[in-house]
């Protein structure tokens, strides 16, 4: 496995000081790096929620659908919050609503799916991504809906991809399903992983770079070929397609 680290501006560097990287001599230079192994080229970043907010949005405050990253960062900025990092975080209709649970500021505004039906999503199981007192979690469906848990934040997508240490059952080595995929995990020690695929990659290879990579037993799809990041440290700012939910990682301004 090779990491290839860009180094971060001035200004990104004071902003992001407090972050963890990949290795504790990384922590000053970055927490994105490129990942290659095998079976594809991947851009991972590692966040730990007790440094950052991680949070997942859909409308501002007038209930317009943020729709992409910029009006986020707007929102965030007259909030004096800087958005470090973004990503779609789940399917959506075409008037953008999420197809399944989707929670923000402690508000259900989806309630949680648990039957079948067509599509990823539907590909049993699949899971939720949550934050609850700044602590991040991946759960199964079910198990979520039986812990009775109510998140500040989260949204549900699907297949999962690591479920408690296993592949998901029905990924398949050799499948011919190459997309470009975007995901989420949480590791022991509680930080997030967010993971979108440089190239076409199968279900199998992205989970199992989740699990044995970056040591998390429990992790989400969130979509493909949509799939889209902001990196501030990068300057990058996919605008490829309308988004519905997003996952920020934002810092306050500096004072």
């Amino acid at each position: 496995m090779r990491f290839h680290l860009r180094m971060l501006s001035p200004l990104a560097g004071l902003l992001l000081g407090g972050l963890v990287g990949f290795a504790p001599a990384d922590a000053a230079e970055g927490t994105c790096a490129d990942i290659q192994d095998e079976a594809g080229l991947y851009t991972a970043c590692r966040f730990d929620p007790k440094e950052v907010d991680i949070r997942l949005h859909l409308a501002d405050p007038d209930g317009q659908i943020f729709g992409g990253f910029d009006p986020l960062r707007r929102q965030l900025w007259a909030e004096r919050r800087v958005l470090l990092f973004a990503m779609n975080a789940g399917m959506y209709h075409d008037d953008r609503s999420p197809v399944g649970l989707f929670v923000d500021y402690g508000r259900v505004t989806k309630p949680l799916i648990t039957g079948g039906g067509w599509g990823n999503f539907h590909l049993l199981p699949n899971g939720v991504f949550l934050m609850k007192d700044g602590r991040a979690e991946v759960m199964e469906t079910l198990a979520y809906q039986k812990s009775g848990m109510a998140p500040d934040f989260a949204t549900q997508s699907g297949p999962m991809l690591v479920i408690n240490g296993q592949l998901h059952p029905r990924f398949l080595p050799d499948s011919d399903s190459l997309k470009i995929r975007n995901g989420v995990g949480v590791d022991a020690q509680g930080r997030v992983h967010m993971v979108i695929s440089k190239v076409p990659v199968r279900f199998y290879d992205f989970a199992t770079l989740f699990r044995d990579r970056l040591g998390c037993r429990n992790a989400l799809y969130l979509d493909g070929s949509i799939s889209s990041v902001f990196i501030a440290d990068q300057n990058r700012d996919d605008r490829l397609f309308p988004m519905g939910p997003i996952l920020s990682v934002s810092m306050p301004i500096p004072q």
